[in-house]
């Protein structure tokens, strides 16, 4: 794959532009990067692709080598990893709440501590997550105002 890139004075529009003959899997990863960036994440739901803005996203969550995106009434499922996604949206108020977890703390009600040093978290939407007991002091220090 050829790639270009040329400086343009600032009078104009910043664009990225993907040419392919296909839709491969790189293909598809390279989009998703960038429409994340702008605030935005390629998902699939029941076979059919959708643009989902960042701020809709309640939760991600890995399960089985997969990576799945919770909104308020929904899931998809995105070809990422969660480490992947948890660096592209560490600017945007996303913290890791599990080995396998990471959650959009705007969408958070309240956290009050669970058994064994864990804390459990109300989102908006009236489900409970668990945090587990090695993020807790992340989220500790992020509900004081530091840093993550």
């Amino acid at each position: 794959m050829k790639l270009e890139t040329r400086k343009i004075p600032e009078s104009e529009p910043e664009m990225v532009e993907i040419r392919y003959h296909w839709i491969t899997d790189e293909i598809q990863e390279i989009i998703s990067f960038v429409k994340s960036r702008q605030g935005q994440l390629s998902a699939v739901r029941d076979g059919k692709r959708f643009e989902m803005p960042v701020v809709d996203l309640f939760y991600a969550e890995s399960v089985d080598d997969r990576l799945f995106l919770y909104t308020a009434s929904d899931s998809y499922e995105i070809r990422m990893k969660l480490y992947e996604l948890e660096d592209l949206l560490k600017n945007k108020s996303f913290l890791r709440v599990s080995k396998g977890m990471i959650v959009n703390l705007m969408k958070i009600t309240s956290v009050r501590p669970a058994l064994n040093g864990r804390f459990s978290a109300i989102l908006k939407n009236g489900e409970e997550i668990i945090i587990s007991r090695k993020y807790v002091p992340s989220l500790k220090s992020v509900l004081k105002g530091g840093e993550s």
